[in-house]
């Protein structure tokens, strides 16, 4: 929990939100001025920029916002692309396109995975696995590999999800390729790759790597479908691995760390909670849940909504729909309530921000809800129309007939926010 400490307190200067959860991919977002309560008549928007179909959520960084969708021209081929946009004015600074064919490729409707910002290159991934160094100023490109092509990759179900993480100089992607290069890692420069590691006898999963200090070291956190295992992230060494099968390979969910607990959660296979050593590179099981139903959930079962660990409580939006806190050494439901997401349904879900002693919470039905999150239960203070949802494919039952499955990112007193139509820049300043 050290390590980010340095990036919050850096998010609060730079105000960006470079990455895949912001800073340090923490989930937290360190501005002050921000708003108590929404204007009763919504949120004063700053521009609207037209975009293409996609999940991906938007990262900011030095006065620019970046963001990848697609654009259908046949059953299922079309063009990926990778935007910036001015962050004051929503100008579009420039596209940088490539051709992609989904097929086989279930809620095939655009890119997974949130741009990565780093200094002066940004470094975006496709649905089926084209990654792509681009230059901040002007998008060229740099270099870029196929995973497919290079690495024979196995594309899973739902598409390459999980973005690529830099650590020093390199950048780390989970690759999914033939024999030992399930998680690769390249010299973020040149593009050429540096080490390789796990074997990929098993789905590679969706859930984005992150960065942790514990036992005296760095380690390289990946969660796939068969394990959570730590890497060195600048050699690949397997550091050690916990074994958790998530279930139809739905390893979703980011791990989250808070002091020597490392937290995640599947759709089937439930909740595990590890503790770190403090004095090597180790980690031991302190709990695990029992269900592996999506229905008779024993516990938090989370698919796209990451948790939140706050003090000795864990928060998360569960299998269907269900926001949840857990008792974090036990893991014990402590409460349960549908109010947060509307309605009980398959897939139901919202992203959790952390702003100070309260959270902001983006559910799928397009709604914005600032929230206290307590062991004595869950408080509304305030919530809002953020976006129109508008995704339609495969999502079954819902009461709005569309869904809104792209994080928002908070930089500048601005909430950014996509659906499959436009990006917004919305105030959140007091």
């Amino acid at each position: 929990m050290r390590r980010l400490l340095p990036f919050l307190a850096l998010s609060a200067f730079a105000a960006d939100w470079p990455e895949w959860r912001g800073a340090g991919r923490a989930g937290v977002w360190t501005e002050d001025g921000i708003l108590d309560r929404f204007p009763e008549n919504g949120l004063r928007v700053r521009w609207r920029a037209p975009v293409k179909a996609g999940y991906s959520g938007p990262s900011v960084s030095a006065g620019r916002v970046f963001l990848t969708d697609f654009e259908r021209e046949g059953v299922n081929k079309g063009k990926e692309r990778a935007i910036a946009f001015d962050e004051k004015t929503g100008r579009p600074l420039w596209a940088r396109e490539w051709t992609v064919n989904y097929a086989g490729l279930a809620y095939g409707i655009g890119p997974r995975a949130t741009p990565t910002v780093d200094g002066e290159r940004v470094f975006v991934l496709g649905a089926k696995g084209m990654l792509k160094a681009l230059a901040v100023r002007d998008g060229a490109e740099l270099w870029s590999h196929d995973f497919v092509v290079e690495y024979k990759a196995l594309v899973p179900g739902w598409g390459m999800t999980s973005a690529p993480i830099v650590a020093g100089p390199l950048l780390i992607a989970v690759v999914s390729g033939e024999g030992s290069a399930k998680v690769v890692a390249f010299d973020k420069a040149s593009g050429k790759e540096v080490w390789r590691a796990l074997e990929s006898t098993s789905e590679p999963g969706y859930s984005a790597p992150i960065l942790v200090d514990a036992g005296g070291r760095r380690q390289l956190i990946v969660w796939h479908a068969s394990a959570v295992s730590a890497l060195d992230p600048g050699n690949g060494e397997i550091l050690w691995q916990q074994p958790f099968r998530a279930h139809m390979g739905l390893a979703v969910a980011t791990p989250v760390v808070s002091g020597r607990y490392l937290f995640t959660s599947s759709f089937y296979t439930g909740p595990m909670l590890l503790e770190l050593a403090a004095d090597k590179a180790a980690a031991a099981l302190v709990w695990k849940g029992k269900s592996e139903s999506e229905i008779q959930t024993d516990g938090l079962h989370a698919l796209i909504n990451t948790p939140a660990i706050d003090g000795d409580y864990i928060y998360g939006i569960c299998s269907y729909g269900q926001l949840r806190c857990l008792n974090l050494r036990t893991g014990e439901r402590v409460w349960e309530t549908l109010d947060a997401t509307g309605e009980k349904a398959r897939w139901a879900t919202g992203f959790l921000v952390k702003h100070g002693d309260r959270y902001f919470l983006n559910n799928d039905r397009g709604d914005l809800i600032v929230c206290k999150l307590t062991p004595e239960g869950y408080r509304e203070i305030s919530r809002t129309k953020l976006i129109k949802p508008t995704t339609t494919q495969g999502i079954g039952r819902r009461s709005e007939g569309a869904v809104n499955w792209s994080h928002p990112a908070y930089a500048g007193r601005h909430i950014f926010a996509r659906n499959d139509e436009e990006l917004i820049s919305a105030s959140l300043a007091r």
